[in-house]
């Protein structure tokens, strides 16, 4: 049983939960003005925790003809027979109908949102196959966390949660084009269409500084439309240094990207989560 979970949390990469947990619970503390009660807290996770499986699962399943192919991914349990195709299909399948179910105990517009979440959520691994929108699609996958953190809490979308919302999407789309820089060759061997095997690591480069100075904005606007105080407008200044320090590594050495990636991303939601939190308890 052990050994199952650490494959399966090698193929979900759980992780990575650490891009989009934080800013969900940033929304519902927002919405709540506060504390939001230990039932949301729980619903909330594991809304999440099941939407996020399921686009993990979807997105290893459909990818295993390309990752057996890939030196950097060819050891993964969904291609070296650790989990046969009808194992996943059957994980995909459970982790939608729990986050379906879980949508529905929330509330009535969590439930209907749940089924075009899913849709989205499941989109990112045709979209790299035909598109380089690919990285936003993945943007959006993580950018729809805030919004479903503020739907739960009030039922409804308020502005403020649109404007995080973006602001994560460019966050999470600038450090994919960061990451996208290790397979920059495969995929331009195997005609994938990441922006950087179709235009190179210096427009990526400039891009991914474009798409971050787009989400700090947004952090912004989403402060300002909140009427938040000090504490979260120095997450948005945090933030932004933080984001320029990623760049600094990357620019440098394209073999710190993984440093880049998990630690200076990692660390950035929950210091962010972190001063809302302070923001709210000074409020």
């Amino acid at each position: 049983m052990l050994k199952w979970y650490r494959d399966f949390n090698e193929l979900i990469m759980f992780q990575h939960s650490v891009f989009s947990l934080p800013f969900i619970f940033i929304a519902m503390i927002v919405s709540a003005d506060g504390w939001f009660g230990w039932r949301l807290l729980l619903l909330g996770v594991l809304a999440a925790v099941s939407a996020r499986n399921f686009a993990m699962l979807v997105n290893r399943y459909l990818d295993r003809d390309i990752d057996i192919l890939n030196p950097r991914t060819k050891t993964r349990p969904s291609v070296d027979g650790r989990f046969s195709p009808t194992h996943m299909r059957i994980l995909i399948l459970l982790n939608a109908l729990i986050f379906v179910a879980t949508a529905w105990v929330i509330n009535d517009l969590a439930f209907a949102l749940s089924f075009p979440i899913l849709l989205i959520l499941g989109g990112y691994s045709w979209f790299k196959r035909f598109s380089e929108m690919a990285h936003l699609v993945l943007g959006l996958s993580l950018g729809l966390a805030p919004i479903a953190g503020a739907v739960a809490v009030e039922g409804a979308i308020p502005m403020w949660s649109v404007m995080l919302a973006v602001g994560v999407m460019f966050w999470v789309a600038g450090f994919d084009l960061l990451y996208s820089l290790q397979d920059i060759e495969f995929d331009r061997e195997q005609g994938l269409f990441s922006i950087p095997s179709r235009y190179g690591s210096a427009c990526t480069m400039f891009l991914a500084r474009i798409f971050h100075a787009v989400a700090v904005l947004f952090w912004a606007f989403f402060t300002a439309t909140a009427g938040l105080g000090f504490f979260a407008w120095l997450a948005v200044v945090v933030a932004a240094g933080m984001l320029a320090y990623e760049h600094r590594i990357v620019g440098r050495d394209f073999s710190k990207i993984d440093r880049a990636f998990f630690t200076v991303n990692g660390y950035l939601g929950f210091i962010y989560l972190f001063l809302i939190v302070a923001d709210r308890m000074a409020a």
